[in-house]
């Protein structure tokens, strides 16, 4: 509903229970600050949202085995942050993180393989290294053309993606 002051108080909230209820790196803890998070990004507060995710990942990768999902989930969302703040090589950093866990744990024609793919492309076309990223983009492509119907919507975006880095390899 876009009333992130009245989320944000909520969420506090419900922190400051689960701090005096459960132990310090118990995973309640890391949804709480995961949630904090998710409200920040979305006022573009991106030092606040990082600060939090950071807080979730900590406990996440002390609670949880280094393959796990949750963890996959954390990177990118770290990595979309930096992405947004325009630092492309910790973006990188966190994306291939997540992508890592992702190929280990999933089939290799999941859809949330091509979301992996399309946002290290997205990042390698914003950092001007467009033969990377038009190779990940392709790899994007190709699974959701797969799984995807044609007319999806994802498949059109990944298609105007890989239509951009083509016109700017051509500059």
């Amino acid at each position: 509903m876009g009333e992130y002051s009245k989320a944000l108080e909520f969420y506090e909230k419900s922190l400051k229970i689960f701090e005096k209820a459960l132990p310090p790196n118990h995973p309640a803890l890391a949804t709480s600050y995961n949630n904090i998070s998710g409200v920040y990004y979305r006022m573009r507060d991106h030092s606040k949202a990082l600060e939090f995710y950071e807080k979730s990942l900590k406990i996440k990768e002390k609670a949880l085995p280094s393959n796990h999902p949750d963890l996959a989930a954390t990177y990118n969302n770290i990595g979309l942050v930096y992405k947004n703040m325009g630092d492309y090589w910790k973006a990188l950093e966190f994306y291939e993180k997540a992508h890592k866990i992702k190929e280990k744990a999933l089939p290799p024609n999941h859809l949330s393989l091509a979301i992996s793919y399309g946002n290290i492309g997205q990042v390698y076309n914003n950092m001007g290294n467009y033969s990377k990223a038009l190779s990940f983009l392709e790899k994007a492509l190709a699974i959701q053309q797969k799984t995807l119907p044609p007319s999806h919507p994802h498949i059109k975006t990944v298609t105007n993606s890989i239509d951009n880095v083509k016109k700017k390899m051509q500059l």
